[in-house]
């Protein structure tokens, strides 16, 4: 049985990722301690709210510094993937820099509303985390900042521009939707990971 865990900071949402992983038959252990995250088999990084606060709270407990030296999968979700990135516009916030990407604000468009949230579809699906999900896809979305479309980009999704719906590099694996609650689509990509 893999040892999962989800990394514990002062951003929400880590109760409905622990229901999707018992909804999926995996325990998971919520810790900020790090030798606990450092012996998982995976880490998962979620995250709701703001991200010079969420930053602050990871340097002052030195999780930065593990979580960048991590060598396991490791699964960023929402404001998980943008702390993952370089720069975050929000606050103007230095974050992980494991991507070099930085995150962006939506624009303010006629039509649009900022934040995104509802349904949207992905696609370009590129990664054994979308093994048996549809290209196409409707996955669920919480945000007002993106990460553009990258190099990095194993998927993208269309709200205002084409931006990076979920990125990649080595062993840290990033979403911006919630597949905690994209219905079937976000458990066979937390199925996927889990597999990993």
């Amino acid at each position: 049985m893999s040892n999962i865990v989800i990394i514990k900071y002062n951003a929400g949402n880590i109760r409905s990722v622990l229901f999707a992983l018992e909804r999926i038959g995996v325990q998971a252990v919520v810790t900020d301690d790090h030798e606990l995250i450092r012996k998982a088999d995976k880490v998962i990084f979620p995250g709701v709210g703001e991200a010079s606060t969420a930053m602050q709270y990871l340097k002052e407990r030195g999780l930065d510094e593990t979580i960048k030296s991590l060598k396991q999968p490791v699964l960023g979700i929402c404001l998980g993937m943008q702390l993952m990135c370089a720069f975050s516009e929000e606050n103007k916030t230095e974050c992980l820099g494991i991507f070099k990407q930085h995150v962006l604000k939506f624009p303010e468009l006629e039509g649009f509303k900022v934040p995104q949230i509802g349904w949207n579809n992905i696609t370009q699906l590129k990664s054994p985390l979308f093994e048996g999900v549809s290209e196409d896809a409707y996955v669920y979305f919480v945000h007002s900042y993106y990460v553009e479309n990258c190099t990095d980009a194993i998927a993208v999704t269309d709200y205002t521009r084409l931006y990076s719906a979920a990125i990649q590099k080595d062993n840290f694996y990033a979403v911006q939707f919630h597949p905690e609650k994209s219905g079937d689509a976000g458990q066979r990509i937390l199925e996927n990971f889990i597999k990993l």
